[in-house]
């Protein structure tokens, strides 16, 4: 007998930091348009649905999100995953399941987590093992280039920019330069001292 499936964990207005990926990694986002088509995918989700988005970035196999949300995440999830599949699917003549499995989510509910996972998911585009851009705000699929002052927000309306610069701790200014300079830093470990635990990173 199949059981049925564990109810996700998920709390109002608790930062989830949200990953899904293509089924056998695969690419799922094979051009420039079909990653502006999820971002409007993700803002249409706003006629639903309440919630809003600190950091995200789109690979071509995956995508990440640190989401926030007043309506239940897998609702929300379950619209944009189904209508970016349909989307896919229609696009490229595809049969079958796009998506590895279901999305992975964890909370992230204290400043060490949110900083330390928006900064990971910033980073993606320079991680990989040939980085996919020299400068982070030349990555336009990604909400970095927004906190770098090289895109405007208006086309991201999901987008709230306001939190995680003020979750910078001193001596550091809670702006958004800070921010965009602790993103590129490759030594910032030690900035909230040993007590930092918090690495929910997939």
């Amino acid at each position: 007998m199949k059981l049925p499936r564990r109810k996700r964990d998920w709390r109002p207005n608790v930062y989830y930091h949200v990953v899904m990926r293509g089924n056998n990694r695969h690419y799922i986002f094979k051009t420039d348009e079909d990653m502006y088509h999820l971002i409007r995918i993700i803002s249409q989700a706003l006629q639903d649905f309440r919630f809003s988005v600190a950091a995200f970035c789109i690979m071509s196999n995956h995508y990440h999100l640190l989401i926030q949300s007043e309506d239940e995440l897998a609702r929300i999830m379950r619209q944009i995953n189904r209508r970016y599949s349909d989307y896919y699917c229609k696009r490229y003549r595809y049969v079958g399941t796009i998506y590895q499995q279901r999305y992975f989510s964890k909370s992230a509910e204290d400043p060490h987590s949110l900083l330390y996972i928006s900064r990971y998911i910033h980073r993606n585009p320079i991680e990989t093992n040939t980085p996919m851009v020299t400068d982070l705000a030349d990555y336009y699929f990604s909400s970095f280039p927004v906190y770098a002052q090289k895109r405007p927000a208006t086309d991201l309306p999901f987008l709230k920019t306001g939190m995680l610069p003020e979750l910078l701790p001193p001596p550091m200014e809670k702006s958004a330069d800070a921010y965009v300079k602790f993103c590129m830093d490759e030594q910032v470990d030690g900035i909230f001292g040993d007590e930092f635990c918090g690495r929910q990173l997939e």
